[in-house]
């Protein structure tokens, strides 16, 4: 990008370099996932469930205390993918989990 490109920026109103829309726009994709009491979840965490969840599809409850290791943000703030035997594709709220 040249120097004297600028974009309009709808958040604030204002015409900024195309080089700092740039950065903002990054730094806005960046989704902060909390757990249930509110600490910093990341990619690779293990997590613990705090309460029963009966997982739909499986015919399986997960019990209160279960640790699920290797978690992955799905870009939601409330949802974290992750995996435990016999159940494909589990997406868990971050509200019922706390890292480990």
């Amino acid at each position: 990008m040249k120097d004297d490109e600028y974009v309009y920026d709808e958040a604030s109103g204002e015409w900024v370099p195309a080089a700092e829309a740039a950065v903002n726009a990054a730094a806005s994709d960046a989704v902060e996932v909390r757990d249930s009491v509110g600490n910093l979840l990341q990619d690779g965490d293990q997590v613990t469930l705090i309460k029963d969840l009966t997982v739909k599809g499986a015919g399986q409850t997960l019990k209160r205390g279960t640790l699920i290791k290797s978690i992955r943000l799905t870009g939601d703030a409330q949802e974290i993918d992750c995996k435990y035997e016999g159940i494909k594709g589990l997406v868990l709220r971050a509200e019922f989990v706390r890292k480990r």
